[in-house]
């Protein structure tokens, strides 16, 4: 009797989405990876797998791996470094992370090299993505028209509201911007929103 064989299922590797320095792979492993166009940089020591999409969630991982694990609850991905996250802005050369004033941010200086920014966070102003607190699209936008000079910020303020999956409308950036408490730079900021309306001459 010729015996019966049993077909096994074929399985595919796993082939994670992203790497960094782990008890797999060293640091400098990773980039000679990167050098053999085996891995590609993504950000920090971070390298994501080519072919693999580079979406919002994949970025906000690797901030997040930037991040020191105690203080990551803490901090909020804002400002450029949001829009990075958010595919509307270059990658930061220091993350620029958010401390809501309840926690002082005296205690989170030396931890990371990044910008730590105090400010006041509402219930609205921060989703959670890839392992780390980022800020909302309107929140972002409001901040970089508020904080960031003129030529940084207006290609990632258009890139921001080119992006309707993110939600966000000139007019009701606009009424965040003057509804914003008593700040140096809110009339640069709105002068910065008002030069939205004309071409991009870039």
């Amino acid at each position: 009797m010729v015996p019966t064989l049993t077909a096994l299922p074929i399985t595919e590797p796993v082939v994670s989405e992203l790497y960094s320095p782990s008890r797999i792979f060293t640091w400098n492993e990773l980039q000679c990876m990167a050098i053999d166009g085996i891995l590609l940089p993504l950000y920090g020591k971070s390298y994501a797998s080519p072919g693999v999409a580079v979406t919002h969630r994949l970025r906000a991982r690797a901030a997040a791996q930037t991040v020191p694990e105690r203080i990551r609850t803490k901090v909020v991905a804002g400002r450029l470094t949001a829009a990075w996250i958010y595919g509307c802005a270059s990658p930061p050369e220091r993350l620029s992370l958010l401390v809501d004033a309840k926690h002082r941010i005296s205690s989170l200086r030396g931890s990371t090299p990044c910008s730590l920014h105090e400010v006041r966070l509402g219930q609205m102003d921060a989703i959670s993505l890839g392992g780390i607190l980022v800020s909302s699209p309107l929140r972002t936008a409001a901040d970089i028209a508020l904080h960031v000079e003129a030529e940084r910020a207006l290609p990632a303020l258009r890139r921001l509201l080119n992006r309707a999956d993110l939600g966000i409308r000139l007019r009701l950036l606009t009424l965040a911007v003057e509804a914003s408490p008593r700040l140096p730079h809110k009339k640069r900021a709105l002068a910065t929103l008002a030069r939205l309306t004309q071409p991009d001459l870039n």
